[in-house]
């Protein structure tokens, strides 16, 4: 069976706990498995799970997480064996907030592929680039929680992961023959690893539009405000702006409103919201602000500005050699470093990515080694052919 013949017969619609348990004991016999879940949610704060596939060894399933305890599967992702995904990030976080777990190992196809100069692919990209097939054309708005869910969603869903073990092995084998894979393990495992959950609520003010242009006292409002806006969100579980618009929090900030008549009056406020408990609680936050405003609540520096003005320059020099570096070695040069990282690095910040693992081998030491003055970028011919930057020792590096 190739995966464009998948059709129904040869999934397991798994929609009961036993099938499932039976599933997950069929799984952890094997050492790896392939991994993809349908989520929403544009109606919640947090992402509700729709639906999750897997296959492994011959089988494919579909299991439907409205009719499961998914918590089952917990055994299988805390298992020594290997989930490979594509474009992870969002998989863990719904994964880490309907089960409580994620997996322990895991190979994601697209951050293995930036190893190979891809820069963030599509799965579809992929499997056409490296298995010269197509996923069958499904409806992208398709509304995954509803039921009964037809036999073509079943099928396109089981799609996403059919073609995971191909794409896997054939990634695998190039990174292999160039040396990479410890590399693509390093990062895959840098991502399952990041923080998982809600933002700081208190950092919520900083993603309200328009809210740089607030001072003084208003900024320490809108903290306040935000704060609140975030916590109701999490706690009703729907989506931040179903609980305040960034316009009433910005219009409230501007005109700390003292009573629920002043409330009343503010753009974008429901006048029966402004005189009843959610406008209470805004004027709770407001106050709460009032008696924190301490000065001016500072925005975050703007990235590279708290850099002493004599290393300026060199971010351009650096940002020069690794899209440099990552076109002659053929890698995604985000993936390699992004602004921010080459400031931590001219910064001599302890935790600075490249200055650690996998990004101080291809690259880090020879940012420092050009900082310290022991080498020098020129242009001229490269071992490869072409002509392009490269390092040259100084007679200080000598």
């Amino acid at each position: 069976m190739t995966p464009h013949q998948v059709t129904l017969e040869h999934i397991d619609w798994i929609d009961s706990d036993a099938t499932l348990k039976d599933f997950v004991s069929y799984a952890q016999a094997h050492d790896a498995y392939y991994l993809d879940t349908e989520f929403h949610r544009e109606k919640t704060y947090f992402p509700r799970l729709a639906l999750v596939q897997i296959t492994v060894g011959d089988r494919i399933a579909v299991i439907d997480p409205l009719a499961v305890d998914v918590s089952l599967l917990n055994n299988l992702l805390s298992s020594s064996s290997l989930a490979v995904l594509h474009a992870a990030q969002q998989d863990l976080d719904v994964l880490s907030h309907a089960c409580g777990e994620i997996p322990s190992r895991i190979f994601d196809t697209q951050i293995a592929a930036a190893f190979l100069g891809y820069s963030t692919p599509s799965l579809a990209s992929l499997l056409a680039s490296f298995l010269k097939a197509q996923i069958p054309k499904g409806d992208r708005l398709t509304d995954w929680l509803r039921r009964p869910l037809t036999e073509a969603q079943i099928t396109y869903a089981a799609n996403d992961v059919v073609y995971l073990p191909a794409l896997e092995e054939r990634i695998s084998s190039e990174l292999n023959s160039l040396g990479r894979m410890q590399w693509a393990h390093d990062a895959c495992e840098e991502l399952r690893t990041r923080p998982l959950g809600p933002n700081d609520v208190m950092n919520a003010w900083l993603r309200v539009k328009d809210v740089r242009g607030l001072r003084g006292p208003s900024r320490w409002v809108a903290q306040s405000l935000a704060k609140w806006r975030e916590e109701r969100a999490m706690k009703l579980d729907v989506p931040v702006r179903h609980v305040l618009s960034d316009l009433v929090i910005v219009s409230v900030a501007s005109r700390l409103p003292k009573t629920p008549s002043d409330l009343a009056h503010i753009r974008g406020m429901d006048e029966k919201l402004a005189k009843g408990s959610i406008g209470q609680a805004i004027l709770n936050a407001v106050r709460e602000g009032l008696d924190r405003a301490n000065g001016e609540l500072p925005l975050p520096v703007p990235e590279g500005e708290d850099l002493d003005r004599s290393l300026r320059p060199a971010v351009t020099l650096v940002s020069a050699w690794v899209n440099e570096l990552a076109r002659q070695q053929q890698l995604d040069s985000t993936m390699l470093a992004t602004r921010a990282d080459i400031v931590d690095l001219l910064k001599r910040s302890p935790e600075a990515r490249l200055s650690q693992g996998w990004r101080a081998d291809i690259v880090g030491r020879d940012i420092e080694d050009l900082l310290d003055g022991r080498r020098a970028l020129s242009f001229g011919p490269l071992p490869t052919g072409g002509r392009g930057l490269r390092l040259i020792d100084t007679p200080e590096g000598s």
